[in-house]
């Protein structure tokens, strides 16, 4: 299933840009979910992954242009339609590797293109994610996203290029889930992905943010073992 964010100031405009690609989804057969935000501080701060981020660039605080900006710092791949009234921020759009720019009034024709072609996007370079419940709500949590997973007692936290989302389940059962995905169980307490170590020593893995996760003396060699592993899987020349 999808995951669409439709990102305007304007709420008569948020709410009539999310029914037009509802409805669009619903004629194509296409599932997805669709949530709505009102500003771009909002976008940035909400714990939820998307697939399709349509953003609105004239808005007041914070514009479209400059949350697509921060939006590429923390994920490169999100597809980003850009949404304007003016023509001016059209080459503005290359900067931050926009995948459409739509004009407003948004043609019904042009939008169904659009979504079709983004939807092909996704479909050609699947991201995986499991997914993971908290008060009555599924969320997809993006693999590739997560920096590391952290287990107190029954509560699990994810550190990630998103932020921090926290739900209820046991590292045993995650760790499960995570088999085969790059992840290692570094410490009791903590599931680190193995693609965003930059450094380590006996005592701590560095992570490409700057955190420090801790190894347990016991599973150092493990350790050693494995981030070579991925390391030379992605590149590196060891």
């Amino acid at each position: 299933m999808l995951s669409i964010a439709v990102c305007d100031d304007e709420i008569v405009e948020c709410c009539g840009m999310a029914k037009k690609i509802r409805d669009i989804a619903e004629e194509l057969n296409i599932p997805c979910i669709i949530r709505q935000f009102c500003s771009g501080r909002e976008l940035l701060e909400t714990p939820e992954s998307f697939d399709i981020i349509f953003l609105d660039i004239i808005m007041q605080d914070l514009d479209g242009m400059k949350t697509a900006r921060l939006l590429r710092e923390r994920a490169s791949d999100k597809i980003l339609v850009l949404v304007s009234s003016s023509r001016q921020y059209v080459f503005d759009a290359y900067d931050v590797e926009a995948f459409q720019y739509l004009l407003k009034p948004v043609d019904n024709g042009k939008l169904k293109q659009v979504l079709q072609k983004a939807v092909l996007r996704t479909e050609s370079h699947p991201r995986e994610f499991i997914l993971v419940s908290r008060e009555r709500q599924k969320k997809k949590l993006f693999l590739d996203d997560v920096y590391y997973f952290e287990i107190r007692g029954r509560t699990a936290t994810v550190h990630g290029a998103e932020g921090i989302f926290t739900w209820y389940e046991q590292i045993g059962e995650l760790e499960a889930k995570l088999r085969d995905k790059d992840f290692f169980r570094c410490h009791k307490s903590y599931l680190v992905n193995l693609k965003y170590v930059a450094a380590y020593n006996r005592q701590e893995a560095i992570l490409e943010n700057g955190e420090a996760i801790v190894i347990a003396k016991r599973r150092y060699e493990e350790f050693c073992q494995e981030v070579l592993r991925v390391m030379r899987e992605n590149g590196g020349i060891l």
